[in-house]
């Protein structure tokens, strides 16, 4: 795979197709980007090696599977070049989705989601508060996503 390889209008219109609806056939995908199939398939391919399309996900309702409260916590470390062990500590923390590093007031700012306040708070308490290096923590509970959905590309 060459690393020059650059993305181009064709690469952006098929990767805002299946931004959209990731399950749609290639062969539809090449009718509206005037391609062929295989076309597709290939840039795929590419743009997979090259990391830039790092894989396929679903997108669920949590809360129709039990898990009604979604909240975000932000982690404040005792040093921050603790940062590499925690993470690989709150990797291990089933309910945890997401972790960033950032800037600001937090080293770490994380989503998860939980069945209801009881599974947040045990998971808070049980979990997260007992890995070392975390000082402290400041929870968000998120009361409504109002809007969720990918970014522009073309």
């Amino acid at each position: 795979m060459p690393k020059n390889y650059e993305i181009d209008d064709v690469d952006l219109k098929i990767l805002s197709h299946l931004m959209l609806d990731a399950k749609t056939p290639y062969t539809e995908i090449a009718k509206k980007v005037y391609v062929s199939g295989g076309t597709v398939h290939v840039r795929m391919k590419k743009m997979e090696e090259l990391g830039v399309v790092k894989g396929t996900t679903l997108q669920l309702d949590y809360s129709k599977l039990g898990f009604d409260v979604t909240c975000f916590l932000g982690i404040y470390l005792q040093k921050s070049s603790l940062y590499d062990t925690v993470v690989e500590e709150l990797k291990g923390i089933p309910e945890i989705v997401k972790i960033h590093y950032t800037t600001g007031n937090y080293n770490i700012f994380i989503k998860i989601h939980c069945r209801d306040t009881n599974h947040l708070r045990e998971v808070l308490h049980d979990k997260i508060q007992k890995v070392e290096g975390i000082d402290r923590t400041e929870t968000f509970i998120s009361l409504d996503e109002s809007m969720s959905r990918p970014i522009q590309l073309g």
